[in-house]
């Protein structure tokens, strides 16, 4: 069996801690780190972004719903991230596989389950709880968002979540050491895919995909 790499992204120890003893007993010779902060996990991939899966919680201080999925998919496009969420809605669970996550796992699941679930990720699958069918017509609206944000490349998409933070065009072109024509040029690119008029709306629309007005779960 290989060896893998996974890290646990929860802000949680006693969380980390279980599911560190439930993947070690399932997969030998398994190296399991432990993030508390997306910061922190940030700073462990800039050091070493040899890893096989994020295994990443939706709340955690600083960051509310889809948010840390969207900035890590953006950062480092090549590692595979799965949700464990406490949340096991629908449309939450489809937004997340439309961003480009490579699972949705519900904390609630047997630890069996659970390993199954991770098992087939790292496998190089998909996996998420059945029962996805329910759609309003609000989730359709917000499912075909997440899908035109999914659009976006990995620098677009850097782009987008520093505009959410509120930066300007100088400050996001000196934070990825380009030009403020080039930003520029993103954002316009943004609107379009986006199919909004302002940045303003393009914030609202990636503010809308991490709950839509839902209360972010952790």
């Amino acid at each position: 069996m290989p060896v893998y790499r996974v890290i646990i992204v929860d802000d949680h120890p006693l969380f980390r801690v279980a599911l560190k003893q439930a993947l070690s007993g399932a997969f030998k010779g398994i190296k399991l780190d432990e993030a508390g902060t997306l910061d922190a996990v940030t700073a462990h991939l800039d050091r070493d972004s040899d890893v096989d899966l994020i295994l990443l919680d939706l709340k955690m201080p600083g960051v509310q719903g889809l948010s840390g999925l969207m900035f890590l998919r953006a950062q480092y496009p090549a590692i595979p991230i799965a949700i464990v969420s406490a949340s096991d809605e629908p449309h939450i669970i489809r937004r997340a596989l439309d961003l480009g996550a490579s699972g949705f796992i519900p904390k609630s699941l047997a630890v069996e389950e659970m390993r199954r679930a991770i098992a087939a990720i790292l496998e190089g699958g998909i996996w998420a709880p059945e029962g996805l069918d329910a759609v309003s017509a609000a989730d359709r609206e917000g499912d075909a968002l997440a899908q035109r944000v999914a659009t976006l490349t990995t620098q677009q998409m850097r782009v987008l979540m520093m505009l959410k933070e509120g930066l300007l065009n100088k400050q996001i072109a000196f934070q990825l050491g380009v030009s403020e024509a080039t930003i520029k040029a993103h954002v316009s690119a943004i609107l379009q895919k986006l199919d909004v008029g302002s940045r303003t709306q393009a914030v609202i629309a990636a503010a809308r995909i991490d709950g839509e007005g839902h209360a972010a779960a952790g």
